[in-house]
């Protein structure tokens, strides 16, 4: 038995559905928060190339920031769908709004501008050059024996 669109495609399946999973996250109806910001990290020898999948996200909608040696990449949407009966009473009015981030470790020693960013057909590509840490100079302190 089919139910109508405003519940998915069948509403029992949505509903039994639950009960096999029921720690499945839901972004948007219907889709599994799994689908949000897959990452693939490629290492190369000058740095690392980070490529986030945000699919249905627009250029705009997306936020890349440099804190405390962290990476965090955030994604924010809104979506309206309002349908109307000819004499204005709502059949239909769905509203979502949500945020994803992820968050990244690379380093204290790499600034904002060494990091490249590009967005395209839904996937965020970052470069992030790879950095020697510079090792630490070992200082002898000496005490003075007097005598």
């Amino acid at each position: 038995m089919l139910m109508p669109s405003i519940f998915g495609e069948n509403l029992f399946d949505d509903f039994f559905d639950e009960f096999a999973r029921p720690a499945r996250n839901v972004v948007r109806y219907n889709t599994p928060a799994t689908n949000i910001m897959k990452t693939d990290i490629r290492e190369h020898d000058t740095g690392f190339e980070l490529d986030i999948d945000l699919p249905g996200y627009k250029k705009e909608d997306v936020k890349a920031e440099l804190k405390d040696g962290y990476l965090t990449v955030s994604a924010q949407t809104r979506s309206d769908n309002d349908e109307k009966e000819e004499n204005g009473k709502y059949i239909r009015r769905e509203r979502y709004y949500g945020t994803c981030s992820r968050s990244f470790y690379v380093g204290k020693e790499i600034t904002q501008e060494e990091i490249r960013a590009r967005f395209e057909d839904g996937i965020l590509k970052v470069s992030v050059p790879k950095k020697q840490a510079k090792p630490a100079v070992e200082e002898s302190k000496f005490i003075q024996i007097e005598g």
